[in-house]
């Protein structure tokens, strides 16, 4: 079968056939990606938490969670590329991964990088029109956003004990500016509440995932910002990148804008 090299977001090249027919997804939101390319046949495994869509979460093989794969599993699978993700996968496992197949690492933490993933991919699977017509159909969409936020800054939590939030250089820091929002946490990456000093905002996001925050967990933050207001966002639409932001759009411009 031909390959052919492609560049994959931390700049390696990679040597993949040309169309892939064995696909392993190590993400949930690339596998997301797949099933709206249409890559029903081609993927053989994914991800205990690849949710989303639901028949392939029930019928598609699970080679384990996103830090913990079934790396031997996975090579007797024989995939001719593999998807994986700099932030939610390990290093060992990838390291491992790569000496027998061809593993295409993506890394996203901005709206762009989002959308150069999807071109990216585009070209690796053979679908560069149905991806460059999600690419224009999100910068239009966000293109409408950018003022639901109104410059008002806010603190997105993702953890409980230890109180954990999303900083900057994050997928989820990068849409919150996108959407018109100050993000209050200036610290890279995840930081604990405790790295900040003095910050004050007008609103607390308290995420569904990665931990479930529900209502009884609002009066403590509240007491720790009086000032601000305090919403029970969906993790998902702030987190998960590729055709998972089409809804994102309307969840930001219809419930979320209501709340505001």
């Amino acid at each position: 079968m031909e390959k052919r090299a492609f560049v994959d977001q931390l700049q390696r090249e990679v040597s993949i056939p040309n169309p892939p027919k064995r696909i392993v997804s190590l993400v949930p939101s690339l596998t997301e990606l797949l099933h709206y390319l249409g890559f029903e046949d081609e993927v053989i495994g994914i991800t205990k938490f690849c949710v989303h869509p639901e028949v392939w979460f029930k019928n598609k093989e699970r080679i384990g969670g996103t830090k913990s794969l079934k790396v031997d599993r996975i090579i007797e699978l024989k995939p001719d590329l593999v998807i994986g993700n700099k932030e939610e996968n390990t290093i060992e496992d990838i390291s491992d991964l790569e000496n027998f197949v061809p593993v295409w690492m993506s890394d996203i933490y901005t709206f762009d990088g989002a959308l150069d993933m999807i071109r990216r991919l585009g070209v690796v699977l053979n679908s560069e029109e149905r991806c460059e017509k999600l690419i224009s159909q999100l910068r239009f969409l966000f293109g409408e956003l950018e003022s639901i936020g109104k410059d008002k800054s806010v603190l997105y939590f993702i953890w409980k004990e230890p109180d954990y939030l999303a900083g900057d250089e994050t997928f989820i820091g990068s849409l919150l500016e996108k959407i018109g929002f100050k993000n209050a946490c200036e610290i890279s990456r995840y930081p604990a509440l405790e790295e900040l000093t003095s910050v004050t905002t007008d609103y607390v996001f308290l995420s569904s995932e990665p931990f479930p925050f529900s209502d009884k967990h609002s009066a403590y933050y509240q007491s720790l910002f009086p000032n601000a207001r305090i919403l029970l966002v969906d993790g998902e639409m702030f987190s998960w990148y590729g055709p998972r932001m089409l809804e994102a759009a309307d969840y930001f411009k219809s419930h979320l804008k209501s709340q505001l």
